[in-house]
This record gives C-alpha cells, sequence and structure tokens, in this order.
C-alpha cells in the first residue's frame, strides 16, 4: 500500500512481517521482566523454576502454562498488580455474574495507549475529524464504552457519550446532530429497529449514518447483513476482553476480510480447548493472548475462552497484522443435545437467512423424563403473523429443516409474535439451559 492517509500509525502498522517480530521480541522482554513485580507471577516463575532472562526468543512462550480467569479471581483484587497503586489511574471490574468478579487495573499510559488502539482502529475503517460519533453501549464498569469514548475524542471525532438504553432519545440524538458513527452491540441495534418503524424514521432517508462498530456479543454474518440493509451502514467487526484493556484488540480494515490482530500490543496463539494443544494453521481453536504494552497488568498466554481462527493469505490493505475470522462463541457458551455439540450463533446463522423471521429468538433447554429437548422461540414478523394457519405451518416446518441441516438433530419451533421475547439493551440472552435447575 502506498497511500499514507489509510495509517493512523504508519510506523506500526505498515511494518514488515520481520520488523514486526522484532518489535513483539523487544516488547516481550520487557513484560517478562515487568510481570514477576506482581505477586501472582513471581510465585508461578519460582513453581516453574523459570527466569525471564532464560527466554530466548518468541518461540520461547510455550515453555509456560496457561493463564485463566480462575487465576484472575483467586488472586482478586491486587494479585496480579505490577505497579505501585500510586500509579493507578483507572479500573474495570468484570460483572463477576458467573463468579468473583476480576479487576483490571490501568496506569495513565495503559489508558492512552487503549486510546491509540481505538483510534488506529476506527480510522482504518474511515472515521475521520469531522464525523459524529454516537456510543450507544454502557459506560461505568464495562470497558467498551470508555474505551471507543477515549479512542474517538483521540482521533478527533465530535463524540456523544449517550450510553445504553432511552431508545427515542438515542434515534433524536442521531437526527439532531448528524450522527455518522455508532459504536453498538448487534443486539440492540436489531431492537432499535422496530422503534425507528414506529417513529417514522428512515435511517437510510433521515439520518447520516455511514458507519457502524460492533461487538462485545457473538453474532453471525446474517445479522450484519440485516443491519448494514436496514441503516445503510458498513458494519465493522470489532474484537476486545477486558483482560487484554478492553476493546481494541483487533479490528476489521476497510477490506472488511477478517479483524487485524494488533500484534504491536498483543501475540496470539489457537489452541484446542480440549488438549491445549495448537491448532494447524488456519483451523478453529480457542485464542491465546499476551499483553506486550501494558504497564499495570500484563498477562501471559490468557485464555480468552473466544473460538476463533487465524484467516491465511495476506490482506489487501497491506497491513502484516494477522487477521481473526468473526468469533464462532465461547468454549464455554457451547451446549450438547442428543450428543450434538452446538453453539447459539449457528441457530441464528440458520434463523436470520429466512425473511420471515424477525429480529429476536431464545433457545430454550430442558430435561423431560431424563430426555434433553432444545425449543427454540422464533418471532416472526409483523406480516406473517396475521396470515392463515397453513402458511405459519410450513414457516414452522422449514426452521425445522433447516436447523437440522445445520445441527443434525431436530429441535422444537415455537413460532411467536413480533417483540414478544423478553429484551435488553445490553447483551442479548439468546440461551436459557433449564436442565441445571
Amino acid at each position: 500500500m502506498t497511500d499514507n492517509s489509510h495509517f493512523w500509525e504508519k510506523s506500526v502498522e505498515a511494518l514488515t512481517r520481520s520488523q514486526l517480530e522484532d518489535l513483539q521480541w523487544v516488547r516481550l522482554q520487557k513484560t517478562l521482566e515487568r510481570v514477576t513485580r506482581s505477586r501472582f507471577y513471581e510465585d508461578r516463575f519460582k513453581e516453574w523454576g523459570l527466569s525471564p532472562s532464560r527466554f530466548e526468543g518468541l518461540d520461547d512462550l510455550c515453555r509456560l502454562p496457561f493463564t485463566t480467569k480462575e487465576d484472575l479471581r483467586s488472586a482478586y483484587p491486587y494479585g496480579f498488580l505490577c505497579t505501585p497503586r500510586d500509579q493507578l489511574v483507572r479500573l474495570h471490574v468484570s460483572s463477576g455474574t458467573t463468579g468473583q468478579a476480576t479487576a483490571i487495573f490501568y496506569t495513565r499510559k495503559d489508558v492512552e495507549n487503549w486510546a491509540d488502539l481505538l483510534a488506529r482502529s476506527m480510522y482504518m475503517t474511515g472515521a475521520r475529524p469531522g464525523d459524529t460519533f454516537q456510543n450507544l453501549t454502557g459506560y461505568g464498569l464495562f470497558t467498551g464504552g470508555l474505551g471507543f469514548h477515549y479512542g474517538a475524542e483521540r482521533l478527533g471525532l465530535l463524540t456523544i457519550p449517550a450510553g445504553a438504553g432511552n431508545s427515542k432519545r438515542q434515534i433524536q440524538l442521531m437526527r439532531d446532530f448528524a450522527t455518522s458513527i455508532i459504536h453498538i452491540i448487534p443486539s440492540y441495534a436489531l431492537l432499535l429497529m422496530p422503534i425507528m418503524m414506529e417513529m417514522g424514521v428512515d435511517p437510510r432517508r433521515d439520518l447520516q449514518l455511514r458507519i457502524g462498530f460492533v461487538g462485545a456479543e457473538p453474532y453471525s454474518e446474517e445479522v450484519r447483513r440485516r443491519i448494514q440493509d436496514f441503516y445503510g451502514i458498513r458494519v465493522f467487526n470489532s474484537y476486545g476482553l477486558s483482560e487484554m484493556n478492553g476493546p481494541g484488540v483487533a479490528f476489521e480494515c476497510s477490506s472488511q476480510q477478517g479483524m487485524h490482530v494488533w500484534e504491536d500490543s498483543y501475540l496470539v496463539e489457537i489452541i484446542d480447548p480440549q488438549t491445549l494443544k495448537p491448532v494447524p494453521h488456519g483451523s478453529y481453536g480457542e485464542m491465546v493472548l499476551t499483553s506486550l504494552n501494558r504497564e499495570a497488568m500484563p498477562l501471559l498466554r490468557y485464555r480468552t475462552k473466544d473460538l476463533t481462527r487465524i484467516l491465511p493469505g495476506e490482506c489487501p490493505c497491506g497491513r502484516v497484522h494477522r487477521r481473526l475470522d468473526r468469533m464462532q462463541g465461547r468454549s464455554d457458551d457451547m451446549f450438547i443435545i442428543k450428543g450434538v455439540n452446538i453453539f447459539p450463533v449457528q441457530v441464528e446463522q440458520v434463523l436470520m437467512n429466512i425473511p420471515q423471521v424477525g429480529n429476536n429468538y431464545l433457545i430454550l433447554l430442558r430435561n423431560e423424563n431424563n430426555i434433553d429437548e432444545m425449543i427454540v422461540r422464533v418471532e416472526v414478523t409483523d406480516r406473517v403473523f396475521v396470515e392463515d394457519m397453513r402458511q405459519l405451518q410450513t414457516l414452522q416446518k422449514k426452521i425445522a429443516r433447516d436447523l437440522r441441516g445445520e445441527l443434525l438433530i431436530t429441535p422444537l419451533v415455537e413460532l411467536v409474535e413480533p417483540h414478544s421475547l423478553p429484551k435488553n439493551d445490553g447483551k442479548a440472552v439468546r440461551l436459557r439451559d433449564e436442565r441445571r435447575k
């Protein structure tokens, strides 16, 4: 690529593979030295009988055991801290809905580096000073809101910290201030569609939207297509997790052919979640990340539980930072019915390809008489629901047949009225497993 206008930080985005690996090795050495200042890694290196000074290259990283969410919980709150507390300026905490919360700390430099990663990410999608950026995700302890906010301001965008919810006001803000870029979770983007139609707002005619940043929950390519078609925007996938800063770990460029991992800040591995061995290049597995440019709380070989693969080949944009495929789900989201492994996103891929299906669905797992059963409740469009019963039965059979083709089992399909399933301004709840109750 010769057009420098595509780069926010040309000094790292336009490196050759060899130059990038040299930078990674320099930063990994600093990270290995830094992590031993934490109580957790100091104890672990002694336990492993290893010294950071004995590492000779990037390949030596695989000698280290993995760091897990359970490790973060067991060392809560300060066991991973690598800097004095008077150097900390930010704290984010996970929800703790599945157990002990985890705390993530930031120095001033960590926050600035994080903002640069988001600015770099947004810039390569076409965001520029003069755009109005509306942030429709939660602020506070959730990293998504503040991460994008600081990145947008760093890039020089007029930033509206709208937060989540209050849908009609969100739409009015878009109209009043000519919002051109939004950051939104996919389920909320779908939820806004009927509200806009109710208000008589046609986003293609009445709004100035052109770019959407979507992430924070797994979603299918079919959902991306629905969002793009309705809003008349280009939707860019993004990926992040609190343990690595927050959003900005990986992002799609204007080519939209996978998410570039910012490898000057993160080392990425893909492993088999069962054997914990590396998978063949281009194969799906669990992503493992090592932070390379954090002061307060760097992590080594952190198991993300997110399932993806590294895409082979080069990106047309010219960046050599490796690209991730879209997230297929989480290894702990997988459920088993009648001996078959299933991810919720597989159900979504089928449903969102059927025009008569609405934007909301729920997977319900039950055990009746010691037999597991899978029920898929599906909202249908207004037009379909008022049609005769025979057409509804035909649609019900088609959905069941298409799901069997994807899942290899036949679930019970229930068609429900439009907008009747529970809605949430936060992450969508697509699976309810009642077998464990």
